[in-house]
Protein backbone atom coordinates (compact mmCIF):
# COMPACT_ATOMS: atom_id res chain seq x y z
CA UNK A 1 0.00 0.00 0.00
CA UNK A 2 1.46 3.31 -0.49
CA UNK A 3 1.74 6.46 1.98
CA UNK A 4 2.40 10.68 1.52
CA UNK A 5 5.68 11.49 2.90
CA UNK A 6 7.27 14.83 2.87
CA UNK A 7 11.39 14.96 3.03
CA UNK A 8 12.70 17.55 5.09
CA UNK A 9 16.04 17.99 3.84
CA UNK A 10 14.43 19.13 0.41
CA UNK A 11 10.40 19.58 0.96
CA UNK A 12 9.26 17.03 -1.88
CA UNK A 13 6.94 15.14 -1.31
CA UNK A 14 6.55 11.12 -2.34
CA UNK A 15 4.34 8.19 -2.26
CA UNK A 16 6.10 5.39 -0.72
CA UNK A 17 5.02 1.52 -1.05
CA UNK A 18 4.66 0.58 2.76
CA UNK A 19 4.18 -2.99 3.72
CA UNK A 20 0.59 -3.38 5.19
CA UNK A 21 0.48 -2.36 8.74
CA UNK A 22 -0.06 -5.38 11.17
CA UNK A 23 -2.78 -4.32 13.88
CA UNK A 24 -2.65 -4.38 17.99
CA UNK A 25 -5.27 -5.88 20.11
CA UNK A 26 -6.39 -1.84 20.30
CA UNK A 27 -6.87 -0.69 16.69
CA UNK A 28 -8.54 -0.92 13.97
CA UNK A 29 -7.11 -1.07 10.83
CA UNK A 30 -9.09 1.63 8.06
CA UNK A 31 -9.15 1.62 4.07
CA UNK A 32 -8.97 5.30 3.35
CA UNK A 33 -11.97 6.59 1.40
CA UNK A 34 -10.76 10.27 1.66
CA UNK A 35 -8.01 12.63 3.49
CA UNK A 36 -8.36 15.85 3.48
CA UNK A 37 -5.12 18.10 3.56
CA UNK A 38 -5.43 20.93 6.59
CA UNK A 39 -3.42 23.79 4.57
CA UNK A 40 -2.35 25.86 7.42
CA UNK A 41 -0.41 22.64 9.19
CA UNK A 42 0.82 20.81 6.22
CA UNK A 43 1.03 24.30 4.40
CA UNK A 44 3.52 25.28 6.80
CA UNK A 45 5.40 21.79 6.88
CA UNK A 46 5.98 22.80 2.59
CA UNK A 47 7.50 25.63 3.26
CA UNK A 48 10.05 24.62 6.07
CA UNK A 49 10.47 21.92 4.08
CA UNK A 50 11.73 23.23 0.90
CA UNK A 51 13.69 26.23 2.56
CA UNK A 52 17.26 25.54 3.05
CA UNK A 53 18.94 25.25 6.66
CA UNK A 54 19.53 28.56 7.91
CA UNK A 55 15.80 29.17 7.15
CA UNK A 56 14.60 26.32 8.94
CA UNK A 57 16.59 27.72 11.96
CA UNK A 58 14.82 30.86 10.88
CA UNK A 59 11.49 29.35 11.50
CA UNK A 60 12.20 27.32 14.50
CA UNK A 61 14.01 29.57 16.80
CA UNK A 62 13.09 27.48 19.78
CA UNK A 63 14.50 24.23 18.01
CA UNK A 64 18.37 25.94 17.69
CA UNK A 65 18.24 26.08 22.01
CA UNK A 66 17.81 22.64 21.68
CA UNK A 67 20.43 22.19 19.14
CA UNK A 68 22.91 24.22 21.18
CA UNK A 69 21.75 22.18 24.48
CA UNK A 70 22.93 18.96 22.37
CA UNK A 71 26.53 20.77 21.30
CA UNK A 72 26.97 21.64 24.93
CA UNK A 73 26.14 18.16 26.21
CA UNK A 74 27.55 15.76 23.50
CA UNK A 75 29.59 17.81 21.42
CA UNK A 76 29.25 18.94 17.82
CA UNK A 77 29.26 16.09 15.88
CA UNK A 78 27.02 14.60 17.70
CA UNK A 79 24.44 17.06 17.85
CA UNK A 80 24.77 17.24 13.59
CA UNK A 81 24.19 13.61 13.45
CA UNK A 82 21.35 13.93 15.41
CA UNK A 83 19.54 16.93 13.89
CA UNK A 84 20.87 15.28 10.07
CA UNK A 85 18.72 11.91 11.42
CA UNK A 86 15.93 13.82 12.23
CA UNK A 87 16.05 15.79 8.78
CA UNK A 88 16.38 12.59 7.24
CA UNK A 89 13.74 10.47 8.41
CA UNK A 90 10.67 10.69 5.87
CA UNK A 91 7.60 12.49 7.84
CA UNK A 92 4.05 10.91 7.06
CA UNK A 93 1.97 13.54 6.04
CA UNK A 94 -2.56 13.97 6.94
CA UNK A 95 -4.47 13.54 10.03
CA UNK A 96 -8.44 14.26 8.99
CA UNK A 97 -9.21 11.14 7.19
CA UNK A 98 -12.94 8.92 6.66
CA UNK A 99 -12.22 4.93 5.60
CA UNK A 100 -13.76 1.72 5.44
CA UNK A 101 -12.51 -0.72 8.90
CA UNK A 102 -11.32 -3.79 7.11
CA UNK A 103 -9.79 -5.40 10.46
CA UNK A 104 -10.33 -4.48 14.52
CA UNK A 105 -8.46 -5.68 17.46
CA UNK A 106 -9.48 -8.47 19.62
CA UNK A 107 -9.89 -6.18 22.64
CA UNK A 108 -11.63 -3.15 20.46
CA UNK A 109 -15.02 -2.21 21.31
CA UNK A 110 -18.05 -0.73 19.19
CA UNK A 111 -16.52 -1.46 15.93
CA UNK A 112 -16.93 -3.40 13.46
CA UNK A 113 -15.32 -4.48 9.84
CA UNK A 114 -17.24 -2.66 7.05
CA UNK A 115 -17.84 0.42 9.49
CA UNK A 116 -17.25 3.54 8.10
CA UNK A 117 -15.10 5.64 10.71
CA UNK A 118 -13.50 9.18 11.08
CA UNK A 119 -10.06 9.30 12.06
CA UNK A 120 -6.75 11.00 12.58
CA UNK A 121 -5.25 8.73 10.29
CA UNK A 122 -2.65 10.03 7.06
CA UNK A 123 -2.83 10.01 3.98
CA UNK A 124 -2.50 6.52 3.08
CA UNK A 125 -4.39 4.06 1.72
CA UNK A 126 -4.51 1.76 4.59
CA UNK A 127 -3.42 2.48 7.91
CA UNK A 128 -3.87 1.75 11.71
CA UNK A 129 -5.51 3.88 14.41
CA UNK A 130 -6.21 3.65 18.04
CA UNK A 131 -9.90 3.09 18.95
CA UNK A 132 -9.99 6.31 20.91
CA UNK A 133 -8.64 8.22 18.30
CA UNK A 134 -11.42 7.44 15.82
CA UNK A 135 -15.41 7.90 15.71
CA UNK A 136 -18.37 6.27 13.56
CA UNK A 137 -19.79 8.37 10.71
CA UNK A 138 -23.46 8.35 11.07
CA UNK A 139 -25.21 7.37 7.57
CA UNK A 140 -26.71 10.86 7.00
CA UNK A 141 -23.25 12.46 6.83
CA UNK A 142 -20.88 11.84 3.60
CA UNK A 143 -17.25 10.77 3.50
CA UNK A 144 -16.09 14.20 2.66
CA UNK A 145 -18.11 15.93 5.22
CA UNK A 146 -16.86 13.60 7.41
CA UNK A 147 -13.64 14.21 6.27
CA UNK A 148 -13.67 17.41 8.61
CA UNK A 149 -14.08 15.78 11.84
CA UNK A 150 -10.76 16.14 13.03
CA UNK A 151 -10.21 19.91 12.05
CA UNK A 152 -13.15 20.73 13.09
CA UNK A 153 -12.62 19.16 16.56
CA UNK A 154 -9.26 21.23 16.83
CA UNK A 155 -11.93 24.15 16.54
CA UNK A 156 -14.21 22.97 18.78
CA UNK A 157 -11.55 22.38 21.99
CA UNK A 158 -10.47 26.04 21.67
CA UNK A 159 -14.29 26.74 21.78
CA UNK A 160 -14.44 24.75 25.15
CA UNK A 161 -11.46 26.40 26.81
CA UNK A 162 -13.04 29.57 25.95
CA UNK A 163 -16.45 28.61 27.74
CA UNK A 164 -19.24 30.92 25.50
CA UNK A 165 -22.62 31.93 26.49
CA UNK A 166 -25.57 32.78 24.38
CA UNK A 167 -25.23 36.50 23.27
CA UNK A 168 -21.44 36.97 24.04
CA UNK A 169 -19.10 38.47 21.05
CA UNK A 170 -16.70 36.82 19.80
CA UNK A 171 -13.44 37.21 17.08
CA UNK A 172 -12.15 34.53 15.16
CA UNK A 173 -8.82 35.75 13.97
CA UNK A 174 -7.76 34.15 10.66
CA UNK A 175 -10.44 32.59 8.48
CA UNK A 176 -8.68 29.71 6.85
CA UNK A 177 -9.72 26.12 7.35
CA UNK A 178 -10.05 25.92 11.06
CA UNK A 179 -11.06 29.13 11.61
CA UNK A 180 -14.20 29.07 9.27
CA UNK A 181 -15.44 25.67 11.11
CA UNK A 182 -14.92 27.60 14.72
CA UNK A 183 -16.46 30.62 13.38
CA UNK A 184 -19.23 27.85 12.60
CA UNK A 185 -19.55 26.45 15.47
CA UNK A 186 -19.68 29.55 17.79
CA UNK A 187 -23.09 30.60 15.60
CA UNK A 188 -24.46 27.24 16.22
CA UNK A 189 -24.07 27.97 20.28
CA UNK A 190 -25.62 31.49 19.28
CA UNK A 191 -22.80 33.77 19.39
CA UNK A 192 -22.20 36.72 17.40
CA UNK A 193 -19.25 36.24 15.50
CA UNK A 194 -17.04 38.62 14.03
CA UNK A 195 -13.92 37.46 11.80
CA UNK A 196 -10.79 38.93 10.29
CA UNK A 197 -8.51 37.42 7.84
CA UNK A 198 -5.87 38.93 4.64
CA UNK A 199 -8.20 36.90 1.88
CA UNK A 200 -11.07 38.58 0.61
CA UNK A 201 -12.48 34.92 -0.42
CA UNK A 202 -12.04 33.31 2.85
CA UNK A 203 -13.87 36.48 4.09
CA UNK A 204 -16.76 36.37 1.80
CA UNK A 205 -17.03 32.50 2.47
CA UNK A 206 -17.43 33.34 6.22
CA UNK A 207 -20.28 35.56 5.75
CA UNK A 208 -21.94 33.18 3.80
CA UNK A 209 -21.90 31.43 7.35
CA UNK A 210 -23.49 34.48 9.03
CA UNK A 211 -19.78 35.81 10.11
CA UNK A 212 -19.49 39.85 10.07
CA UNK A 213 -15.65 40.54 8.18
CA UNK A 214 -12.83 42.03 7.89
CA UNK A 215 -10.74 42.49 5.39
CA UNK A 216 -7.31 43.16 7.39
CA UNK A 217 -5.29 43.77 4.21
CA UNK A 218 -7.80 46.67 2.51
CA UNK A 219 -7.90 48.14 5.92
CA UNK A 220 -5.44 47.59 9.24
CA UNK A 221 -7.80 48.67 11.90
CA UNK A 222 -8.81 45.82 13.24
CA UNK A 223 -9.32 47.37 17.01
CA UNK A 224 -11.53 50.03 15.79
CA UNK A 225 -13.62 48.36 13.43
CA UNK A 226 -14.52 45.76 16.29
CA UNK A 227 -15.18 48.76 18.77
CA UNK A 228 -17.66 50.46 16.33
CA UNK A 229 -19.68 46.78 16.01
CA UNK A 230 -19.01 46.20 19.75
CA UNK A 231 -20.51 49.99 21.28
CA UNK A 232 -17.14 50.53 21.98
CA UNK A 233 -17.29 47.64 24.74
CA UNK A 234 -14.74 45.09 22.79
CA UNK A 235 -15.34 41.48 21.92
CA UNK A 236 -15.95 38.93 25.08
CA UNK A 237 -13.44 36.37 23.34
CA UNK A 238 -11.51 35.08 20.98
CA UNK A 239 -10.03 32.38 18.88
CA UNK A 240 -6.89 32.71 17.02
CA UNK A 241 -6.67 30.43 14.33
CA UNK A 242 -4.03 32.23 12.20
CA UNK A 243 -0.95 30.52 11.19
CA UNK A 244 2.07 33.30 11.44
CA UNK A 245 5.38 33.58 12.73
CA UNK A 246 4.30 36.76 14.21
CA UNK A 247 2.27 37.86 17.26
CA UNK A 248 0.06 40.37 16.30
CA UNK A 249 -2.94 38.40 16.16
CA UNK A 250 -2.88 37.75 19.96
CA UNK A 251 -2.05 40.89 21.00
CA UNK A 252 -4.41 42.67 18.44
CA UNK A 253 -7.13 39.95 19.83
CA UNK A 254 -6.11 41.89 23.41
CA UNK A 255 -6.79 45.22 22.46
CA UNK A 256 -9.99 43.95 20.75
CA UNK A 257 -11.32 42.28 23.70
CA UNK A 258 -13.42 43.81 26.68
CA UNK A 259 -11.80 43.78 30.14
CA UNK A 260 -11.55 39.94 31.69
CA UNK A 261 -12.18 38.61 27.83
CA UNK A 262 -10.70 35.71 27.23
CA UNK A 263 -8.43 34.75 24.06
CA UNK A 264 -7.75 30.61 22.82
CA UNK A 265 -4.68 30.27 20.47
CA UNK A 266 -5.91 27.41 18.85
CA UNK A 267 -3.70 28.56 15.58
CA UNK A 268 0.27 28.65 15.30
CA UNK A 269 1.52 31.76 16.31
CA UNK A 270 4.64 33.19 18.20
CA UNK A 271 3.47 34.29 21.50
CA UNK A 272 5.53 37.65 22.41
CA UNK A 273 2.50 38.86 24.55
CA UNK A 274 2.65 42.62 25.30
CA UNK A 275 1.96 42.82 28.54
CA UNK A 276 -0.02 46.47 29.50
CA UNK A 277 -2.77 44.93 26.95
CA UNK A 278 -3.16 42.02 29.16
CA UNK A 279 -2.55 43.84 32.15
CA UNK A 280 -5.32 46.29 32.05
CA UNK A 281 -7.83 44.44 31.41
CA UNK A 282 -7.11 41.14 33.08
CA UNK A 283 -7.49 39.22 30.24
CA UNK A 284 -6.84 35.52 30.36
CA UNK A 285 -5.23 33.58 27.97
CA UNK A 286 -4.46 30.18 26.81
CA UNK A 287 -3.42 28.00 24.55
CA UNK A 288 -5.75 24.67 23.05
CA UNK A 289 -3.84 21.06 22.57
CA UNK A 290 -5.17 19.76 19.48
CA UNK A 291 -8.35 17.80 19.73
CA UNK A 292 -8.79 17.76 23.25
CA UNK A 293 -8.21 15.80 26.64
CA UNK A 294 -6.29 12.44 26.00
CA UNK A 295 -3.63 14.14 23.08
CA UNK A 296 -0.88 13.23 23.21
CA UNK A 297 -1.24 10.68 26.26
CA UNK A 298 -0.31 7.41 26.07
CA UNK A 299 -2.04 6.00 28.41
CA UNK A 300 -5.01 7.08 26.01
CA UNK A 301 -4.57 7.18 22.43
CA UNK A 302 -2.19 4.39 22.53
CA UNK A 303 -3.20 2.36 25.72
CA UNK A 304 -7.12 2.81 25.28
CA UNK A 305 -7.45 4.40 28.77
CA UNK A 306 -10.62 6.01 28.48
CA UNK A 307 -11.29 9.21 30.59
CA UNK A 308 -13.93 8.69 32.89
CA UNK A 309 -16.95 10.56 31.64
CA UNK A 310 -18.13 12.29 34.88
CA UNK A 311 -14.60 14.00 35.31
CA UNK A 312 -13.66 14.57 31.73
CA UNK A 313 -16.92 15.31 29.74
CA UNK A 314 -15.00 16.11 26.42
CA UNK A 315 -11.97 13.72 25.23
CA UNK A 316 -10.87 14.10 21.31
CA UNK A 317 -13.09 11.11 20.87
CA UNK A 318 -16.09 12.62 22.10
CA UNK A 319 -14.94 15.95 20.41
CA UNK A 320 -15.22 14.04 17.00
CA UNK A 321 -18.77 12.41 17.75
CA UNK A 322 -20.11 15.93 18.29
CA UNK A 323 -18.87 16.96 15.04
CA UNK A 324 -20.58 13.96 13.22
CA UNK A 325 -23.64 14.86 15.28
CA UNK A 326 -23.12 18.21 13.92
CA UNK A 327 -22.43 17.38 10.89
CA UNK A 328 -25.41 14.73 10.51
CA UNK A 329 -28.19 17.77 12.00
CA UNK A 330 -26.51 20.00 9.14
CA UNK A 331 -25.66 22.60 11.78
CA UNK A 332 -22.15 22.43 10.62
CA UNK A 333 -21.41 23.03 6.86
CA UNK A 334 -18.39 21.58 4.54
CA UNK A 335 -19.13 22.24 1.25
CA UNK A 336 -18.66 25.20 0.28
CA UNK A 337 -15.07 24.60 2.26
CA UNK A 338 -13.72 22.35 -0.59
CA UNK A 339 -11.86 24.45 -3.17
CA UNK A 340 -9.86 21.22 -4.45
CA UNK A 341 -9.96 17.36 -5.37
CA UNK A 342 -7.01 15.42 -6.29
CA UNK A 343 -6.65 11.70 -6.96
CA UNK A 344 -4.63 10.32 -4.68
CA UNK A 345 -1.71 9.67 -7.15
CA UNK A 346 -2.03 13.22 -8.18
CA UNK A 347 -1.40 14.20 -4.73
CA UNK A 348 2.36 16.17 -5.53
CA UNK A 349 0.19 18.57 -7.47
CA UNK A 350 -2.02 18.94 -4.36
CA UNK A 351 1.37 20.28 -2.47
CA UNK A 352 2.30 22.23 -5.45
CA UNK A 353 -0.72 24.18 -4.94
CA UNK A 354 -0.25 24.70 -1.12
CA UNK A 355 3.16 26.57 -2.20
CA UNK A 356 1.18 28.87 -4.69
CA UNK A 357 -0.63 32.06 -4.72
CA UNK A 358 -3.83 30.82 -5.78
CA UNK A 359 -6.55 30.12 -2.82
CA UNK A 360 -6.77 26.85 -1.35
CA UNK A 361 -8.77 25.60 1.35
Amino acid sequence: MQQVFQDLRNGEFCLMDMPLPKIRENQILVSSICSLISPGTEGMLTNFGKSNYIQKVMQKPEKMKDVLDKIASDGLIEAYDAVKNKLETPLPLGYSNVGYVLDVGKSVKGFKVGDRVASNGPHAEIFVVNQNLCALVPEEVSSEEGAFTVLASIGLQGIRLAVPTYGETFLVSGLGLIGLLTAQILISQGCRVLGVDLDKTKCLIAESFGVETFNISENNDQVNWILNKTNNIGVDGAIVTAATSSSLPINLAAKSCRKKGRIILVGSTSIDLKREYFYEKEISFQVSCSYGPGRYDKHYEENSIDYPIGYVRWTEKRNFEAILYALSKNNLKTKNLISHRFDFEKIKDAYKLLLSKEMSL
